[in-house]
């Protein structure tokens, strides 16, 4: 009888700095996850997003939409998706937000394996 593997989870990334969406993308497909990038929200907003076992990556500061302001309209689509929100400076606000929206927050630089390690508690 033949093994079969589970589908590897998807994380799918909105950066707009090229240098770290091509670091992360390789970090997180040496960790076994299968990863979708996009360089700004509306191109997320207009994804065919998976269902379940995925995660979404989003950063705060995006040409256009926010990283926060395109999770928010996700939600609002019943997207319920695990989510990450990366930013360099987070105020209240912020914070506030991206509880709303059922997210965890994780501040840059991203010096450890902290995202990968929330990434794999939220799949």
């Amino acid at each position: 009888m033949p093994s079969h593997c589970p589908p590897r989870p998807n994380v799918i990334i909105a950066e707009d700095d090229a240098d770290l969406l091509e670091s992360l993308r390789y970090m997180l497909e040496i960790e076994g996850f299968e990863v979708v990038t996009c360089a700004d929200g509306e191109t997320l907003l207009d994804l065919s997003l998976p269902k379940s076992r995925a995660c979404l990556v989003v950063d705060q500061v995006l040409p256009g939409i926010s990283g926060i302001e395109a999770l928010e309209v996700l939600r609002a689509r019943q997207v319920d998706l695990p989510a990450v929100v990366i930013t360099s400076a987070p105020d209240g606000e912020l914070r506030s937000r991206t509880l709303l929206a059922n997210a965890r927050l994780v501040e840059k630089p991203l010096l450890t394996d902290l995202l990968s390690e929330v990434i794999r508690d939220l799949v």
